[in-house]
C-alpha cells in the first residue's frame, strides 16, 4: 500500500471531522473561528474554515490591523473573499469601550467622542460584512478590583451605545473579559439587568470567567438570562496554582459539552466561536487546528 504524506493525513482527518460536524442533527448550529487566530490573511483563514466544513467566522484583525482601522475598500475586499469561499461573518470584533473609563472632564469627553466615532465606523464595517452583531467591552480598570462607584456611569454609557445600535438595526454583545468591569457571570448578569435595551447583550466567554470565579459552568451560567446572550466564545483551560491557563479543547477542565447543551436547551440560536488563545509550538494556525479538532469531537456528541 502507498505511504500517505503528512499533508494527506491532515486532509483526511479534517474531512472526517467536517463530515461528523455536518452529520449532527443541528441544522442551525453555527460554529466558527476567530479568523486572526488562524491567520490575519483573510484568504488563508477562509480556506482553513472551509477545510473543516465551517461557514462562519468572527472577524477581528485583518491584514495586520484591527478591522476598524482598515479602510472600507479593504473590508469590501475581505467580504468578497469570504463570499467566494462560502464564509459568513457572524460577529464583528471591535475594541469599543476596551479602554479605561474616561473621567467626566473635557479630556475624558474627547476620549468618549473618539469611541463614538469608532463605533460608527464599526457599524459601517459590520454592514459591509453582512452581520448585525458587534462584540464590544465594558471598560477596563487597573488594580485588583473594579471601582464599584463606576458602574452606574458604565451602565449609562452602555445604554447610550445600545440606543445608537438600535437606530442602526445592530446588536452589541459585551464580552466578559479579564481586567474589565464585566468579567464574571455575576457582573454580566448585573449589567444585563441594569441595561434593559434589547439591542445590548452578552458575548458569553465562560473560559474568561474562570479567571474570576471557580465554576463559570454550571454555577456562573445559571445566573445569566440566556435570551440576552448574543454570542458565545469557546476554548479550554486548566487551573495551575489557582490561575486559569489556556489549553487546546479537550486538554483542560472546562465542560464545553455541558455548556453547549445547556445553551441549546435554553433556546440559544446564535453563534459559537472558537477563540483559540492557547499557544502551540508550531504557531497559531496549528493551535487553532488542534483546538478545533477537539471542539468538533465535542460537537459530535451533542
Amino acid at each position: 500500500m502507498p505511504t500517505l504524506t503528512r499533508r494527506q493525513v491532515l486532509a483526511a482527518s479534517s474531512l472526517a471531522f467536517a463530515s461528523r460536524l455536518r452529520a449532527i442533527p443541528l441544522a442551525q448550529f453555527r460554529l466558527g473561528v476567530t479568523t486572526d487566530e488562524i491567520d490575519e490573511d483573510v484568504l488563508t483563514a477562509a480556506k482553513f474554515l472551509r477545510e473543516f466544513g465551517l461557514s462562519w467566522a468572527e472577524v477581528r484583525n485583518v491584514w495586520g490591523k484591527y478591522n476598524t482601522a482598515q479602510p472600507i475598500a479593504q473590508i469590501r475586499e475581505a467580504r468578497a473573499i469570504f463570499d467566494k469561499n462560502g464564509v459568513k461573518v457572524s460577529v464583528l470584533g471591535t475594541g469599543f469601550f476596551k479602554i479605561p473609563l474616561p473621567p467626566d472632564t473635557p479630556e475624558g469627553r474627547k476620549t468618549l467622542d473618539d469611541q463614538w466615532k469608532l463605533l460608527d465606523g464599526a457599524f459601517e464595517r459590520a454592514a459591509v460584512f453582512g452581520t448585525d452583531k458587534l462584540r464590544i467591552f465594558a471598560f477596563t480598570f487597573k488594580g485588583d478590583a473594579p471601582d464599584m462607584a463606576a458602574y452606574p456611569r458604565i451602565y449609562e454609557l452602555l445604554g447610550e451605545a445600545a440606543r445608537r445600535a438600535r437606530a442602526k438595526k445592530m446588536r452589541l454583545a459585551v464580552e466578559n473579559v479579564g481586567g474589565s468591569y464585566v468579567l464574571t457571570a455575576e457582573q454580566s448578569a448585573a449589567m444585563l439587568k441594569a441595561v434593559r435595551e434589547d439591542s445590548l447583550g452578552l458575548t458569553w466567554d465562560p473560559n474568561n470567567a474562570a479567571h474570576g470565579e471557580p465554576r463559570p459552568f454550571p454555577d456562573g451560567y445559571r445566573k445569566l438570562d440566556p435570551s440576552r446572550i448574543f454570542n458565545v466564545h469557546l476554548r479550554d483551560y486548566r487551573r495551575s496554582d489557582g490561575k486559569a491557563e489556556w489549553t487546546a479543547v479537550g486538554d483542560g477542565e472546562f465542560d464545553n459539552l455541558g455548556q453547549i447543551r445547556a445553551l441549546l436547551k435554553d433556546g440559544y440560536k446564535d453563534g459559537f466561536t472558537l477563540e483559540t488563545h492557547y499557544r502551540h509550538p508550531q504557531g497559531k494556525m496549528q493551535a487553532s487546528r488542534v483546538s478545533l479538532a477537539g471542539l468538533l469531537k465535542v460537537v459530535a456528541q451533542i
